[in-house]
């Protein structure tokens, strides 16, 4: 009997297998738990969704289409969860967006008005528009996480306008915590160091990033994906049944560092 025996969630934001949201799906599986999946609009996305899953070994995935920017979107979303499970025990938001082409050094002060907006929404405002549909569905209590990043604390060249959307989301995840505790939900985040992810790889100088946290952590590594894996799982499970309103860091101690 795993750790995640009986409790079944929702996981947004598995895009490949290299994606933190795959690890973190791994890690619940491994332990029992019955994990929801959603997809890009499009059976393009569908189907690379579905197979990605499949290397999990879930032959029928559960799918949905969510565009998280949209409002229609997620309410249909929700309701479909409670519709066929009424309940569940947890959500794993995983996605964030930012225009590629303002992820560079040197084009933060020129940042367009639409391109901070987009990436407020899509990477901060959906955490909390997740979690007002998924408490009803949490009568006994559960827990949600979200991925953030060292940029949200510090100023990383290159991250921009990324890392102001992470340091709202974390900002969100503390008052989420404040006002969803009452009701037996916990909610974190993880910070968690650099990976070799679809959205990182967007990011200027992301290679010279890599080089110098393995240089310079305590761990010298850089993570891994199951690294952050088993830290959801924590924070998903009873183990963390006293944790909330925490950003946890994975990240080989890099962000203890005064260098």
């Amino acid at each position: 009997m795993g750790l995640m025996t009986g409790k079944r969630g929702l996981i947004v934001g598995v895009a490949n297998d290299h994606s933190a949201a795959y690890a973190i799906a791994q890690s619940l599986l491994r332990e029992g738990a019955e994990c929801l999946f959603t997809h890009l609009p499009g059976e393009k996305m569908q189907r690379r969704v579905e197979r990605t899953v499949g290397q999990l070994g879930i032959e029928k995935p559960w799918l949905a289409p969510l565009d998280a920017g949209s409002d229609a979107d997620l309410d249909a979303l929700f309701a479909r969860i409670q519709s066929e499970f009424g309940a569940i025990d947890f959500v794993v938001h995983s996605i964030a967006f930012a225009d590629q082409d303002w992820l560079k050094e040197g084009m933060f002060t020129a940042t367009p008005r639409q391109v901070f907006t987009q990436a407020m929404d899509i990477s901060a405002y959906t955490y909390a528009a997740m979690a007002n549909r998924a408490a009803p569905l949490m009568a006994n209590g559960g827990a949600m996480i979200a991925l953030s990043y060292y940029g949200a604390e510090k100023a990383v060249p290159g991250y921009n306008v990324m890392g102001v959307a992470k340091a709202a989301l974390e900002a969100t995840m503390r008052y989420l915590a404040m006002e969803l505790g009452a009701k037996g939900i916990r909610v974190n985040t993880i910070s968690a160091g650099p990976m070799r992810t679809l959205s990182a790889m967007a990011v200027g100088g992301f290679s010279d990033i890599l080089g110098w946290v393995e240089k310079k952590a305590p761990l010298k590594r850089n993570i891994e994906g199951s690294d952050v894996g088993d830290t959801a799982l924590w924070l998903l499970s009873d183990l963390s049944r006293g944790v909330t309103g925490q950003n946890v860091y994975v990240d080989s101690g890099y962000s203890i560092m005064g260098l």
